[in-house]
C-alpha cells in the first residue's frame, strides 16, 4: 500500500511540476496544426457551427472573454508556449486582431472538428489538414518577409511543430456516419488516416519542419459524451473507443519510428495523451478533481459548442472541480495538468 502511495505521489508531482526551460532560446515558436484540442478560434473566421466564441466558454480566460478554444480558459498550447518562455497565449492565424509580429513566436492553423481525413472535416465545413498546410506555406512567405530569410529559415527549422487531431475521424466521421464504415474495416481506417500523417509530416518536413510532436488519441471513450450514449453501463467509458486509441497510437508510434529513419535531420517525437489523461480519470482526487464523468457545461451529458448556453442553470460553479467543460472538450485546468504532463516527455525531446 505504501509502495502503491509512494508511486501516486511521485505521478503527482511529475504531472503537477511545471518544466523549468533554461534554454528556451533556443525555440523560437510553436506551430500548431490539429483540431478542437489545439484551435484558439481559427474557426470564429469560416463559415461553420462548430464554434464557440461565446460565453460561457472563454469565462476564466484574461478578461472573461471567449476566443474560439472550446474552454472555460486556456488550451494546453498556450501553456505549452508559457512555459517555453514564449508567450502566454498563442493566437489563430485566421483572427485579424493579431499580425505577423505576434505570430512570428507561435501561431496555431488548427480548425475544431476537423480530422485526418477530408470527409471529417466536411461534415460541419471546417478546415481539412490540407488548407491548414496552405495557410502554414502562407506564413512562411510572410516571415521571410517579416524577419528577412535568414532569420526566417532560422525560425522554421528550430521551432516546433506540434500536431493534435484524430479524434474526430472516428467519433464524428466513422461511427457517426455509414460513408468511411462501409468503406473500411476500423483497422484498415486507422491505416488510412495513419497513411494521411505520415504524408503531413513528411511535407512539413520539406518545408523546414526538423522537431515535429505527432500526437496521439486520448481515452476518447471516457468523454461524457460517450458516457452518457454508453447506455446499460451506469455512465462507464465505452472501452471499444479507448481500445481503438490504444491501437491507433500503437501506429502512430511505429509511424515515428519510420519517419525518424527516412527524413534527415529530423526529430519527430510521438506524444501520448492517452496514458496521463487516464490517469486523471481514474484517480481525478489525486489532481484535485471531483467529478469526472459528466462536464461542467449544462447539464454535463451532450452539450458542446451552441448547447453550452451562457445562461443556462445547470452549468457548474466552480469548473476546476470538473476534468472536462463540455461533453467533448477537458477544462483549463485539465489543460493545464496535460501541457505539464507533455512537456516533461515529449518537449523534453526537442530542449
Amino acid at each position: 500500500m505504501e509502495h502503491l502511495k509512494s508511486l501516486f505521489t511521485i505521478l503527482f508531482l511529475i504531472t503537477f511540476s511545471p518544466l523549468t526551460v533554461t534554454v528556451a532560446g533556443k525555440i523560437p515558436a510553436i506551430l500548431v496544426f490539429g483540431d478542437s484540442t489545439v484551435d484558439a478560434g481559427n474557426n470564429n473566421y469560416i463559415p461553420t457551427v462548430a464554434r464557440s466564441n461565446f460565453e460561457p466558454y472563454g469565462r476564466d480566460f484574461v478578461g472573461g472573454k471567449p476566443t474560439g478554444r472550446f474552454c472555460n480558459g486556456k488550451i494546453a498550447t498556450d501553456f505549452m508556449s508559457e512555459a517555453l518562455g514564449l508567450k502566454p497565449i498563442i493566437p489563430a492565424y485566421l483572427d485579424p486582431s493579431y499580425n505577423i509580429s505576434d505570430f512570428a513566436t507561435g501561431v496555431t492553423f488548427a480548425s475544431a472538428a476537423t480530422g485526418y481525413d477530408n470527409s471529417t472535416s466536411d461534415v460541419l465545413s471546417v478546415l481539412p489538414l490540407w488548407k491548414q498546410l496552405e495557410y502554414y506555406k502562407e506564413y512562411q512567405t510572410k516571415l521571410k518577409a517579416y524577419q528577412g530569410k535568414d532569420k526566417a529559415t532560422d525560425t522554421i527549422n528550430d521551432s516546433i511543430y506540434l500536431i493534435s487531431i484524430g479524434t474526430n475521424d472516428f467519433l464524428e466521421n466513422y461511427f457517426a456516419f455509414p460513408g468511411r464504415s462501409s468503406q473500411y474495416s476500423v483497422g484498415l481506417y486507422q491505416d488510412f488516416l495513419a497513411g494521411i500523417a505520415k504524408d503531413f509530416v513528411k511535407k512539413l518536413h520539406e518545408l523546414g519542419a526538423r522537431k515535429i510532436s505527432l500526437g496521439g488519441l486520448p481515452p476518447m471513450g471516457c468523454m461524457p459524451l460517450e458516457r452518457a450514449t454508453n447506455l446499460g453501463t451506469g455512465g462507464e467509458c465505452v472501452g471499444r473507443y479507448n481500445d481503438i486509441a490504444v491501437q491507433f497510437n500503437g501506429k502512430l508510434e511505429k509511424l515515428v519510428e519510420q519517419l525518424n529513419k527516412e527524413l534527415p535531420g529530423s526529430n519527430v517525437v510521438f506524444s501520448n495523451p492517452y496514458e496521463p489523461f487516464m490517469r486523471i480519470i481514474k484517480n481525478p482526487s489525486s489532481f484535485g478533481f471531483e467529478v469526472v464523468g459528466a462536464a461542467c457545461c449544462a447539464t454535463g451529458m451532450f452539450e458542446m459548442g451552441y448547447g453550452c448556453q451562457r445562461n443556462n442553470p445547470f452549468t457548474c460553479t466552480n469548473p476546476d472541480k470538473y476534468v472536462f467543460w463540455d461533453s467533448f472538450h477537458p477544462t483549463q485546468k485539465t489543460n493545464h495538468i496535460m501541457a505539464n504532463a507533455l512537456m516533461n516527455s515529449t518537449f523534453a525531446h526537442f530542449l
